[in-house]
């Protein structure tokens, strides 16, 4: 239990009401969760407003709130006068959603102080890396929690994550949890939506990596602009000790010279110069995994390693958590093991088998990220390409048509299939998929059951085949107009490998 005014120690604000040595029990921003004893602090969204739920979160015993000093929906003599009534504190900030983030960090005691934060940001790669880091972490034998896009770990407990950077409470609520578990480090997404949003505010990382950026994000409810899409990305390095930037993306020279005037920066490219490089790419297969051998470089160690997964871009995740690492003070051989066993759920994840083919699952969701994996695959591909996928109902009906063309063209066959159909009928969705195969002359067969299309795919395959089942990827579940149901294209194919005694018992 904490006091108002300790909570508010820092920040900048002003007390118009009440105790400030109010007892406080617990902070939301969500006035559903008002209990007694609560701080419930205002936060203006983009479609509804905290301050419009202030009346609802004193009637539910909140003892304090915190209101953005701009806000306009109560006058503050009127304000005043509900607190006193009421015997409620109240205090006004210049940033609700910067308060909500201190206060919460203050609440949990400052546990990004406790622990090391490796933070990754960028438009592609995230992912991946976050995990190159956390089973490099792990091959060094530290506990590492992570928060990202595919879930959240916390003292080894993995949830499905909601959003790539969660609110700023749950994270330092995370963050609390990993110190009480004794995990040894954390490694975070950082989106640039939770870095606009002040979501991982009052949070200090030892190292902020930097990976790319792409055209995304730029809507209504996001970025106005690329513009401001990169000035989001470029405030990780304000609250890292160590910056990492990749200077072969398109903005290194702004990134860099960003990243320079607030902390202490190292670079990796595959291209020329720079701290930490890649020489001699071999593309290759071990231990029944593709992935890419090359010579690493720089400044803490050197040697050869492998990357369990395909790609160049992947390539450029391992460059980029090797110098994570490297920065951390992480020994050379714990960054080799991690590289050469990396798992990421959904994202190329390998799916073990004894019939000499490779069984990969991937969240490739549109034409341009199926083309790109496809393109990757073609080069470790001794036999042929079996592609299995299907679209997303109450989506872009373009994504269809694209998806079934690029299928076409780049696999030897395709298997179409039903993917969340959500309220549409399936059969319609894989109609509109056949419309831009059929500018084709590519193979393929319907299955709108998407298990019985998994083992379908599987059945055909021969040693020397790549079986990719595109389009989930981690997601564990499978959305009909009527219901969800829990479906996981991994342990699928998992089950139809066994039942055809193809799966590697140990």
């Amino acid at each position: 239990m904490t006091t108002y005014c300790e909570l508010l120690e820092g920040l900048p604000h002003r007390f118009i009401a009440g105790d400030p040595h109010a007892e406080v029990t617990s902070v939301v921003s969500d006035s559903r969760k008002v209990k007694p004893g609560s701080l419930f602090v205002c936060v203006k969204g983009f479609v509804t407003d905290g301050h419009d739920y202030l009346s609802s979160a004193i009637e539910k015993g909140a003892v304090a709130i915190l209101i953005d000093e701009n806000q306009t929906k109560i006058p503050e003599p009127d304000l005043a006068s509900l607190c006193l009534r009421s015997g409620v504190s109240v205090a006004s900030s210049p940033s609700g959603r910067r308060a909500l983030a201190h206060v919460s960090a203050r609440f949990f005691g400052m546990p990004s102080e406790k622990l090391p934060l490796y933070g990754v940001t960028g438009t592609k790669g995230k992912t991946t890396t976050t995990y190159m880091i956390r089973d490099i972490l792990l091959a060094q034998g530290l506990h590492s929690g992570l928060i990202g896009t595919v879930s959240n770990i916390v003292g080894g407990h993995a949830k499905n994550a909601e959003r790539t950077t969660p609110e700023s409470y749950d994270v330092q609520e995370m963050l609390d949890g990993m110190v009480k578990a004794k995990d040894d480090a954390c490694v975070m997404e950082v989106s640039s939506q939770g870095l606009m949003l002040h979501r991982v505010y009052g949070c200090k990382f030892r190292v902020g990596a930097f990976t790319n950026l792409y055209h995304d994000h730029i809507g209504e409810h996001e970025h106005a602009n690329m513009r401001e899409y990169l000035d989001a990305k470029l405030l990780l390095f304000d609250s890292s000790d160590i910056g990492i930037v990749n200077l072969d993306c398109s903005v290194s020279d702004q990134v860099l010279a960003y990243a320079k005037s607030r902390c202490t920066v190292y670079t990796y490219s595959l291209e020329g110069e720079a701290d930490v490089t890649a020489s001699d790419l071999c593309l290759t297969t071990k231990d029944g995994r593709v992935g890419t051998e090359f010579y690493l470089r720089s400044p803490w160690f050197e040697g050869k390693l492998f990357v369990a997964m395909p790609g160049r871009f992947n390539v450029y995740n391992a460059l980029c958590a090797a110098a994570v690492s490297g920065a951390a003070g992480i020994p050379f051989e714990a960054v080799r093991k991690g590289l050469s066993s990396v798992f990421v759920p959904g994202r190329l994840q390998s799916v073990p088998n004894t019939g000499r083919f490779h069984v990969l699952v991937d969240y490739a969701h549109n034409a341009a990220s199926l083309e790109s994996l496809l393109t990757t695959l073609r080069e470790y591909c001794e036999g042929r390409l079996i592609t299995l996928f299907g679209c997303g109902g109450d989506r872009a009906r373009s994504r269809r048509f694209e998806m079934g063309e690029v299928s076409g063209k780049m696999s030897d066959l395709t298997v179409i299939t039903s993917d969340n159909p959500r309220s549409e009928d399936p059969t319609a969705i894989i109609d509109d998929i056949l419309v831009g195969f059929r500018k084709t002359s590519g193979k393929y067969l319907l299955e709108p059951d998407r298990r019985k299309a998994i083992a379908l795919a599987l059945s055909e395959a021969v040693p020397g085949d790549f079986v990719i089942i595109a389009g989930k990827g981690h997601e564990n579940y499978q959305i009909f107009k009527d219901r969800t149901i829990h479906f996981d294209d991994a342990e699928e194919a998992e089950a139809i490998l066994r039942a055809m005694q193809l799966f590697p018992e140990k």
